[in-house]
């Protein structure tokens, strides 16, 4: 029976690990960029003149952009203690991954993914509602 050898292990883990983080990053700087736009969108001139709370959903939409802002802002605050304390670890010799770490690791998975469902789906009704009212 072949013995499998831990730090190698424990080194490919820590890639996951690290790699999983990088996707969220990736995922975030995508959302930031789309939220300017849809910033911009929503202060824009290209609605139609004269519908109905047309003010009052625009501002609507503008407060729950910047909830979903600060909610991602405190998630990346999250995710970038855990990538420094998974540095951390490797930096120390036959350091293995805890279990604490996979569970934060896949709370931080379960956070990321609420944050991305909340956008897509709050992008998603801007989008349909605005996409009617637009001027010509």
């Amino acid at each position: 029976m072949e013995k499998k050898n831990t730090a190698t292990d424990n080194g490919g883990k820590v890639t996951l690990l690290h790699w999983k983080i990088q996707q969220w990053k990736l995922r975030f700087q995508l959302m930031d960029e789309e939220i300017v736009f849809i910033k911009r969108l929503l202060d824009s001139n290209a609605f139609r003149p004269n519908i109905p709370n047309l003010f009052e959903r625009l501002q609507d939409y503008k407060t729950r952009l910047k909830d979903i802002e600060n909610r991602n802002a405190a998630v990346r605050t999250q995710i970038s203690l855990h990538e420094n304390n998974l540095g951390t670890e490797l930096d120390i010799a036959d350091s293995a991954i805890s279990a604490d770490d996979i569970k934060k690791n896949d709370s931080l998975q379960l956070e990321v993914d609420e944050c991305q469902g909340a956008y897509q789906n709050l992008k998603s009704e801007i989008f349909n509602y605005t996409g009617s009212i637009l001027n010509n």
